[in-house]
């Protein structure tokens, strides 16, 4: 009996962004890492081609988290009170392909760090290491657009990715972007017509769509990552039917959120049954990371060295097939 022939024809090619420049590009890294340019869904090599594969990015911020459970602090370490040197152990230790910095001090609920103060923290941070950075700001726009600006500026000539653009700050982040050539996150909340919108704005803005990667606020484990997988798999799905809106690779700020739900920091005094936090918390992040590599993220920041370890290896399993 004749075996029927399953492979799906795309007819697009999702975009590939570099981050990071070297030397002879004007920068300061030792390597570029590039992301995106598949001709196929996630794994599935027999179908298409995937030249580049999934990265992970050790996550970072210049202060430490609230809330964040003592296994995770122990496990990095006293380096968590030093940005530069967690950096430093994430590529060193980790090996980690790309740094994400988190300005978390900057939130004017917390520290409310300055601007001043959160591109000295950026400089260190390049200083410190040589791999490529990612440049996230704390969440509050208005914050946002005051502070990336100067870390933009200190940062020129490296090439990072900067986020997060959206509908209201993408004309703040278009114009850094451009002036200090750097590389942006497009950000939607979990909605695949406003991720598009974004896309549109930062083009009529004059950003190059070859230079932004696509973020959905992304969901933890149990708490709506079924819907999150959704909306990467369908904009993915319709980047390589030649939607070239949706054709960019996807960034997954996992452990951002996954470092926020009770079943990631409560020990088993709150979660009776559910085994020791030592083990949960990490396998909770690399399951979840693992869930994103399906749906299609290219990028996957990531906190806990062990969840770090287990990801890479699931990449490599996913890069034999």
């Amino acid at each position: 009996m004749q075996i029927v022939d399953v492979k799906e024809k795309w007819t697009n090619r999702i975009n590939a962004v570099t981050i990071g420049a070297t030397a002879d590009q004007g920068g300061t890294r030792g390597k570029t890492v590039t992301v995106g340019g598949e001709t196929t869904l996630p794994a599935l090599t027999f179908e298409g081609e995937i030249p580049n594969p999934p990265v992970i990015a050790g996550l970072i911020a210049d202060v430490v988290p609230d809330g964040w459970p003592e296994i995770l602090k122990k496990a990095i370490g006293g380096v968590i009170q030093s940005p530069a040197e967690w950096a430093q152990k994430c590529v060193q230790d980790y090996k980690t392909d790309l740094i994400c910095l988190k300005l978390l001090g900057a939130d004017p609920q917390g520290a409310n760090r300055s601007r001043a103060e959160c591109a000295a923290t950026v400089k260190a941070v390049l200083e410190a290491v040589d791999v490529p950075l990612i440049i996230w700001g704390c969440g509050d726009e208005e914050k946002d657009n005051d502070v990336l600006p100067e870390c933009s500026q200190a940062a020129k000539g490296e090439n990072c990715l900067i986020g997060a653009a959206t509908e209201r700050n993408y004309r703040t982040l278009g114009a850094i972007g451009t002036a200090d050539k750097h590389k942006l996150i497009a950000e939607a909340p979990v909605d695949i017509n406003i991720a598009k919108q974004v896309n549109i704005l930062l083009q009529d803005a004059g950003f190059k769509l070859n230079d932004v990667v696509m973020c959905q606020t992304t969901a933890a484990l149990g708490y709506g990552f079924d819907y999150v997988y959704t909306i990467f798999e369908r904009v993915r799905i319709a980047g390589l039917k030649g939607d070239k809106m949706m054709a960019l690779p996807q960034i997954a700020n996992v452990g951002w959120e996954v470092w926020k739900i009770k079943e990631a920091i409560a020990d088993e005094d709150i979660l009776p049954g559910w085994g020791r936090l030592e083990k949960r918390g990490p396998n909770w992040e690399a399951a979840t990371a693992a869930g994103y590599l399906q749906a299609g993220a290219d990028i996957l920041t990531l906190a806990h060295p062990d969840s770090i370890a287990a990801t890479r290896d699931q990449i490599a399993e996913m890069m034999k097939t």
